[in-house]
């Protein structure tokens, strides 16, 4: 039950600074601290935060009506629940009067959402400034991700959700409202980044309109930038999605990735942005998403461009505020370029089990920006396994038959392609320890006139077998090569040919992580990815 009585701005300002009072707390609070965003305030009481939704119209957003308020309040709960149900409480009402507030007791005059305070230290943008966020927290929540998006339901067809306008509109929205906030000079650029931005939107409308039919439209976070993810116990945990409008929610869930891939990149970490995006395809799937993966990092870059104008353009803006604020806008925008540039190269790796091939494409994936597709995992992908699962195949049936391992490079050649033309450099996890299968994919190179580089990698007999042991006994890999399945490719493989040596780079791969040391094959690499004549 709430009070038909509308609370405007005014006397919502007077019950949040009758709460800051921590006797109207029903719990242990020593002090009470205010903060306060352009939708809401926050109480920092004790143990817990609430927050109240602003009584105001912003277009966008319309929080003037208390039962608005209320929806909203519980959209926040249900939504946030599904990532960070530790965190988010429930749904409190607000009794008595502006000037004497009463939590929980009596007619709503206001509904506050509550939640379990964190430590803001903990949020993952801070700790990034710091350097204390690892490869293993990517990873999870990369795994995170994942999961979260594979267990949500898709928009129905009949909706506007997904749709080329739908699209569209706040692509063109950004550059309208982006435009009377810059000087000459930045309009020049706007122009441009506008036309490569509407020719990437032409060339990605049919795989955008594939992906809506397809199912990939989902209510995802909506918001999910570094500074809205916190570490809980170690765990990356994302909090504050967008619940106030659901067409901000109901996207892409590659525009979901787009956005914490593209923070990443601002924040000078291309290796974690590219670690935490193979990560999550690797576990989706979702290849095909890469196809409109430049389109919304583009966009993704330039709703940030927008807001730092805006800021500088507020009222009583410092005039550091301002040059800092203008230059973030300029840094957003150089971004939206570098998203849109096209990058391509064909690098397939070479060797034995155990001789560390997919470490060494982790640092060169991580170092090149590129996208990598790994053997072990597409093959069991194709017969409905997980990467962990045991396939109880032997050396030559099951999913490693002659026709299983041909219908696993046709599938690795099949995603290569649709990476390369998407514009990113792609690595390729495999033996390839047959020149047939090598040279399928130079022949895609060829046609594709991109640069091709065999990436061999190279370890001793007896750090193989060690390592094989070594990863059968942890079974954390997708590998299932045995010491049997070394002894047989040991014998079955055919050397590369002097026409392949012109467009090999070999690693020495003997201690982990076994890539770094071998600094003038990276030399080479990044040279003949860059420059390779076909």
């Amino acid at each position: 039950m709430h009070n038909n009585t509308q609370m405007d701005y005014p006397n919502q300002r007077k019950l949040v600074e009758a709460l800051c009072d921590p006797r109207h707390f029903p719990h242990p609070a020593k002090s009470v601290r205010l903060l306060e965003t352009h939708i809401s305030w926050i109480l920092l009481a004790g143990r817990y935060a609430y927050k109240i939704k602003k009584a105001i119209d912003l277009g966008f957003l319309d929080f003037t009506d208390l039962a608005a308020r209320r929806f909203c309040c519980e959209e926040e709960i249900r939504l946030n629940r599904r990532l960070a149900p530790q965190l988010y409480l429930g749904v409190v009402a607000i009794g008595g009067s502006p000037q004497r507030p009463a939590m929980g007791i009596g007619t709503a005059i206001e509904y506050a959402v509550r939640m379990r305070r964190f430590a803001s230290a903990r949020q993952m943008d801070l700790l990034l400034a710091r350097s204390l966020v690892t490869p293993t927290h990517i990873d999870r929540l990369a795994a995170t991700l994942a999961r979260f998006h594979a267990a949500l339901p898709s928009a129905t067809l009949d909706s506007a959700y997904g749709t080329a306008v739908e699209i569209l509109a706040p692509v063109i929205q950004n550059f309208n409202q982006l435009a009377p906030l810059l000087d000459a000079a930045d309009k020049t650029l706007l122009g441009s980044l506008r036309s490569a931005s509407e020719r990437e939107y032409a060339a990605c409308m049919p795989w955008l309109e594939q992906r809506r039919q397809k199912g990939w439209i989902r209510e995802c976070h909506g918001d999910l930038h570094l500074g809205n993810i916190v570490l809980l116990k170690d765990e990356p945990t994302p909090f504050d999605g967008i619940e106030f409008k659901a067409e901000f929610r109901w996207i892409d869930v590659m525009s979901e990735i787009a956005f914490l891939v593209m923070d990443l990149l601002d924040h000078n970490r291309a290796d974690l942005a590219f670690r935490f995006l193979n990560g999550y395809l690797e576990l989706t799937g979702d290849y095909a998403g890469v196809k409109v993966l430049r389109f919304y990092l583009a966009y993704r870059a330039m709703v940030r461009a927008k807001i730092s104008a805006i800021r500088a353009h507020q009222q009583n803006a410092q005039p550091a505020q301002i040059k800092d604020s203008l230059a973030a806008c300029r840094s957003y925008m150089a971004l939206a370029v570098t998203c849109l540039a096209r990058k391509q190269a064909l690098i397939i790796t070479h060797g034995l089990p155990g001789c560390g091939k997919t470490t060494v494409a982790q640092v060169l994936l991580e170092r090149l920006q590129a996208i990598r597709i790994r053997s072990d995992v597409e093959r069991k992908r194709l017969f409905g396994l997980t990467p962990l699962q045991l396939s109880c195949s032997s050396i030559a049936d099951g999913i490693y038959s002659t026709d299983a391992t041909q219908r696993t490079y046709t599938r690795l050649h099949e995603i290569a392609r649709g990476l390369l033309n998407a514009g990113f450099p792609v690595i390729v996890d495999a033996a390839f320890l047959k020149h047939a299968e090598r040279e399928q994919f130079h022949q895609l190179a060829r046609e594709m006139s991109v640069p091709f580089v065999i990436l061999n990698v190279q370890a001793q007999a007896d750090t193989l077998r060690r390592r094989i042991l070594q990863r059968q006994e942890q079974a954390r890999d997708a590998s299932e090569a045995n010491l049997a399945v070394l002894d047989k490719l040991q014998l079955a493989q055919e050397k590369l040919t002097e026409h392949e040596l012109a467009h090999t780079v070999e690693f020495i791969n003997e201690e982990e992580p076994g890539a770094i040391g071998n600094q003038k094959s990276w030399e080479r690499l990044e040279m003949l990815a860059a420059s390779l004549t076909l």
